[in-house]
């Protein structure tokens, strides 16, 4: 069986029409919408890009300047390290000089006394031998 060619016009006119009609109504928007969407995503990772440039460039900034504050912390922290142990040093050598003078005063007095026991014990046993041979000559007089 042969298609009426009337019948087969009116679908080639309709399918043509149909196109026509998605083509403008739905595809173009569509097609407009995704292109906006692409052009605007473009223009955010472009915009995303140099925003992490921007960081990365902050985040490098940032680095060099703690180090620059590190090193002048530490170089502070040196600086009274160091003054410190000046003052360390200065404090034991202050001390060291006070034991000494106390130290040379206690032979000193030490000596003193030495001298003061050995007379003393001197006398004493002057006396002592005096009262012995006082005892013993008094013992065979009688």
């Amino acid at each position: 069986m042969i298609p009426d060619p009337w019948s087969v016009l009116w679908v080639i006119v309709l399918v043509l029409a149909l196109t026509f009609v998605v083509q403008r109504f739905l595809f173009g928007p569509l097609l407009r919408v995704m292109h906006e969407r692409e052009s605007t995503t473009a223009k955010a990772q472009a915009l995303a890009a140099e925003a992490g440039r921007r960081a990365q460039a902050a985040t490098e900034d940032y680095d060099a300047q703690m180090s620059a504050a590190r090193k002048e912390l530490y170089r502070q922290m040196d600086t009274v390290r160091r003054g410190a142990l000046d003052r360390s040093a200065a404090f034991v050598a202050e001390a060291r000089q006070d034991a000494e003078a106390t130290r040379a005063d206690a032979l000193r007095s030490l000596d003193a006394s030495v001298a003061a026991a050995r007379t003393t014990l001197t006398t004493d046993a002057e006396a002592l031998s005096q009262a012995i041979v006082d005892r013993v000559l008094e013992r065979r007089v009688s």
